[in-house]
């Protein structure tokens, strides 16, 4: 079987070093920086680029890019893919993405299927890229309404074969709503937390709770700013809630309010137990 992989960074990179690791897989991959491309190369992680002359020998193609970036590739290349291609792209949002891309598929007779690794770091770029990046992480697939059953229990198979642990398969509706919340308000709160005045004072008094909630305030800001912008609807009515509720913490201990600050910790104990 023929993997490509374009992109080469976090995500590409694992994915194209899990491919070597852990699948009997022919790889082939495309990055614009020509350093990550000879790195690869090096490490054994690809066999070859992928170049519009071998593109239509690749069964699967992730596609790991910015999300206006995965619908251009799409675009493009459209013609070249084989008919009996699966596309999947690794992009964090899926409505923007999905729409466009079943069209285009639909056109030229592959087949494309929205698809989310969900496993990173705070780090980008081929070098922080390892073959266990995935080990039992998540992969989220969206599919267009009625996809072919055998199709995503292929894809299921590949996608396993490199590490993951659990296929989930949902709309791209319901993925970018949950994503709002399990992910990107986690990177809004932790972006806006760390900007206080007393964090250049932090050094000797703070320990795992800061680290833990400034860990994705180290972020690749153009990257975000795509991805809140294509899911504002939902990531803005998580920050709006979130804003609510701390304005009820925040008045509570404004009128020395002991009893209802209790209540507001205990329902936020309570809901963290329900929620795992």
């Amino acid at each position: 079987m023929v993997i490509g992989i374009v992109g080469l960074g976090l995500i590409g990179g694992s994915l194209a070093k899990a491919s070597k690791k852990y699948g009997d897989y022919t790889v082939y991959a495309y990055d614009i920086q020509e350093t990550s491309l000879h790195k690869a190369l090096e490490d054994g992680a690809i066999d070859d680029q992928l170049t519009e002359k071998n593109i239509s020998e690749c069964d699967y193609i992730f596609i790991s890019l910015y999300p206006k970036a995965v619908i251009e590739f799409v675009e493009k290349h459209a013609a070249l893919f084989q008919k009996d291609s699966v596309i999947i792209d690794c992009a964090g949002v899926k409505r923007s993405v999905c729409e466009p891309c079943f069209r285009i598929a639909d056109q030229h007779g592959f087949t494309f299927i929205g698809g989310h690794p969900m496993a990173g770091t705070q780090f980008s770029g081929y070098e922080h890229a390892k073959d266990t990046m995935f080990w039992n992480a998540p992969f989220v697939l969206t599919p267009k309404q009625n996809e072919d059953v055998l199709v995503l229990a292929q894809a299921r198979e590949v996608i396993i074969s490199l590490g993951f642990g659990r296929v989930s398969v949902m709309t791209p509706e319901r993925h970018d709503k949950l994503i709002a919340f399990t992910s990107q308000l986690a990177h809004v709160v932790s972006n806006a937390y760390v900007k206080s005045p007393s964090a250049p004072e932090r050094k000797g008094i703070s320990a795992g709770s800061y680290k833990d909630l400034t860990r994705v305030a180290y972020l690749n800001e153009t990257m975000w700013a795509e991805l809140f912008l294509d899911n504002r609807d939902h990531l803005t009515a998580e920050i709006d809630h979130l804003i609510t509720e701390l304005q009820k913490y925040s008045e509570a201990m404004k009128t020395n309010d002991f009893e209802t600050l209790r209540e507001l910790l205990k329902e936020g104990k309570m809901a963290k137990e329900q929620a795992d």
